[in-house]
């Protein structure tokens, strides 16, 4: 068995700045969206509440999958990130239905919209996204949890501006019909990001083998070893969103001794790190055993 990862720890003070500064965005527009009309701002502040969430998500996710092991958790807490991230993308996807619905409903029935509210909201989104992004830069670089938020944070940013600037077309021209368009792409974004984060996190949970991974490559370089007759019985997991797990039946050419063994499963694990960084394997050894050698059971 071979368990190469390390665990980054988030850096709290940051991350807890970030996300105080989203709620401040998100309830801002919520209210501003209400008293103005705006559902392009009630679409952007959907936008920021899905960072508030991701943010939230990563900060405890993170502190619980680094609690230790127990006899009762012998996995731990390593999914905690997943599930909440699918239960977060669900929500997400619904309030983008809803979103839709309005807009349509807006298009067909438009009305007055107060754009000084939109134009002032959209430029504190913009500046307050410009400094959430900078306060999470470093802990991006080496947690996968709060990259995807610092992206998050980064087209929120670009979704302002086409607040600001719809709320200064509808203030110089009037063209209110504007605002439900907006709200309509920023809608389809939300639902777009949330359908490749409900089927990352179900494939994660239902234990499907990594996209990326080719079986019978791997299956190659395993034959490629002299000692190796075959691999078969293969079961290959994520434990969670970088953690590759693999388990499988190894049938041996000679029947060697214990040490002799250890050496090539530690050669065939160092391959399968370096080549589909696979972070822990479970080999079962056999030497003419008479059972099913398929390569899937």
């Amino acid at each position: 068995m071979a368990d190469h990862h390390h665990h980054h720890e988030v850096s709290g003070k940051n991350l807890f700045i970030t996300i105080l500064l989203n709620i401040i965005i998100t309830l801002s527009q919520i209210v501003g969206g209400i008293l103005s009309g705006s559902l392009a701002l009630l679409s952007d502040a959907m936008h920021n509440f899905s960072d508030v969430l991701a943010l939230v998500i990563a900060y405890v996710a993170n502190r619980y999958a680094s609690k230790p092991n127990s006899a009762t958790k012998t996995f731990g807490y390593k999914r905690a990130e997943i599930l909440a991230t699918l239960f977060n993308a669900s929500v997400l996807f619904g309030i983008g239905i809803f979103l839709i619905i309005e807009a349509f409903h807006k298009l067909y029935h438009p009305e007055k919209i107060d754009s000084l509210w939109v134009i002032g909201l959209g430029i504190l989104s913009i500046v307050l996204n410009a400094l959430s992004v900078f306060l999470v830069k470093d802990d991006a670089q080496n947690n996968m949890n709060i990259k995807a938020a610092y992206l998050h944070l980064l087209t929120d940013v670009m979704t302002s501006v086409g607040v600001v600037l719809g709320g200064m077309l509808m203030y110089f021209y009037q063209l209110f019909w504007v605002d439900p368009i907006i709200s309509l792409l920023i809608a389809f974004y939300l639902m777009s990001a949330s359908v490749s984060l409900i089927r990352e996190s179900s494939a994660i949970l239902m234990q499907f083998a990594p996209e990326e991974i080719d079986i019978m490559e791997l299956v190659g370089l395993v034959c490629k070893e002299n000692e190796i007759k075959n691999i078969h019985h293969i079961h290959l997991w994520r434990l969670d969103d970088h953690r590759i797990h693999l388990e499988a039946h190894l049938d041996f050419e000679e029947n060697l001794n214990l040490e002799a063994s250890n050496r090539v499963l530690e050669k065939l694990e160092h391959i399968l790190h370096d080549n589909f960084h696979i972070e822990h394997t479970t080999f079962q050894c056999e030497y003419n055993k008479d059972d099913n050698k398929a390569l899937i059971v």
